[in-house]
């Protein structure tokens, strides 16, 4: 067995567990070399965009249902049917024997019987859509097993959008995304000059941001040493941007982690108040002021202070701005993180809802008056949305709705909030209003 593939299931079994993938990864991935991360990385990232699609191959050979399958021998049918069908470079009869070992190893010998048995079958029935529900005649049966989205999410986005617009949102959704920077002190076109200079290939995002994406293999890490950037999707610098910070405005990001928001406000000469919950993550807020010492310092000191609080008990008062970018479940994002469309529940929705709507109510005597408060979220449901919105306008008459600037702009809905689809705009997706206090 490879290093890779020991890893990778590993990795997998953690995810199954609970564990975020992103963090399953660092772990998992810890020791292998970079081409072997890298291969590793696009294997259990893979797995997990196509999860609901390999399962519905493989529930096909499996007479007792895929979930009758011991987990860790589950995995192992993942991965090795992922590598089958869509990693190129690696032959059928070593992504079956590699499997057989993993299953052994996990399982026994009746497990390595088993899944050689099973991956066989499914090889030779291929990947085709002839295998799946029609998208014309069952939707939702077409987009949870095709498009890999578990089927209660589907249910709810066609009972919001058209058939064809949902699945153009599931199919944005099982694209690999790129890696973005968002400049903070050049124009993308320096910034593309500057990392030409240091030997790392990228190219200016377009569409109005102020981000790069970068190409090939390029290196985060080192573009981030060669420019002042954060990374960060274009859809969560576009929120500092619709917010609207001017010079000198006294800002609180009230759920500042990792600290891409705050580093574009105080980019734009605004005083940032950092706070987070978790003081492991609230240093991550700290590497970034350190690291961009020269976005971060005017002549009267830093611009940015970060401070352990809660926004469930806020202590500030008098705020210009405060910018609540609340926890939520993240349907904007699962391109990004495909392990969460998998863990999400309606239950867990409804707790997401109410914890933003205390969130709300409580950092509502954050700002002065004339001040404003924005709200923003990279989901896509409405409960965490305008709904959450509407009932805060409605508990709060001193608060009203401010369109964002560049109304009619296709990234405003109606109301003049910030709303971006995945599918539309080619990034994350984001949700924002800005409410003005009396």
């Amino acid at each position: 067995m490879t290093a890779g593939r020991q890893a990778a299931l590993r990795i997998l079994r953690q995810v199954e567990r609970g564990r975020r993938l992103d963090r399953s990864f660092a772990a998992g991935a810890e020791g292998l070399d970079g081409r072997e991360r890298s291969w590793c990385r696009r294997l259990v990232y893979g797995v997990q965009r196509l999860r609901g699609r390999l399962d519905h191959l493989l529930g096909r050979k499996v007479k007792r249902g895929l979930e009758s399958v011991e987990a860790g021998v589950r995995e192992a049918l993942r991965l090795g049917l992922y590598q089958i069908f869509y990693m190129d470079r690696v032959p059928t009869y070593a992504a079956v024997s590699e499997t057989v070992d993993l299953a052994r190893s996990v399982g026994g010998r009746g497990a390595a019987g088993f899944v050689n048995a099973v991956l066989r079958a499914a090889a030779g029935d291929g990947p085709g859509r002839e295998h799946f529900p029609g998208f014309d005649e069952d939707p939702a049966a077409f987009l949870s097993t095709w498009g890999s989205h578990p089927y209660w999410i589907v249910e709810r986005w066609l009972a919001r959008w058209p058939a064809r617009e949902v699945k153009r949102l599931v199919e944005a959704n099982n694209t690999v995304p790129p890696i973005y920077l968002t400049c903070l002190q050049d124009t993308p076109e320096q910034a593309v000059e500057c990392l030409a200079g240091a030997g790392i290939a990228a190219e200016a995002a377009g569409s109005g941001t102020n981000s790069v994406v970068l190409l090939g293999e390029s290196s985060p890490v080192e573009a981030i040493a060669a420019v002042a950037a954060v990374v960060q999707d274009p859809a969560a610098a576009c929120v500092v941007g619709y917010a609207g910070p001017e010079p000198g405005d006294r800002v609180v990001d009230l759920c500042a982690a990792p600290g891409g928001k705050t580093m574009g406000m105080t980019a734009r000469g605004s005083l940032v108040l950092a706070a987070d919950r978790h003081l492991e993550r609230l240093k991550l807020v700290q590497e970034n002021v350190e690291r961009l010492s020269g976005v971060a310092q005017s002549d009267g000191g830093s611009r940015v202070t970060a401070v352990q609080a809660d926004a469930l008990a806020p202590v500030f008062r008098g705020a210009d701005m405060a910018l609540l970018d609340v926890p939520c479940t993240g349907t904007g994002t699962l391109r990004r993180n495909p392990d969460v469309r998998w863990k999400l529940t309606p239950e867990r929705l409804d707790e997401m809802a109410s914890l933003q709507e205390r969130i709300l109510e409580a950092c509502a005597g954050v700002v002065r008056s004339g001040g404003l408060l924005v709200y923003s979220t990279c989901s896509l449901e409405s409960e965490e949305n305008e709904d959450r919105v509407a009932a805060f306008l409605e508990r709060h008459p001193d608060y009203r709705l401010e369109p964002g600037s560049g109304a009619g702009h296709p990234r405003l809905d109606e109301r003049g909030c910030l709303y971006m689809l995945p599918q539309d705009s080619g990034f994350d997706g984001a949700y924002a209003a800005r409410l003005r206090r009396a």
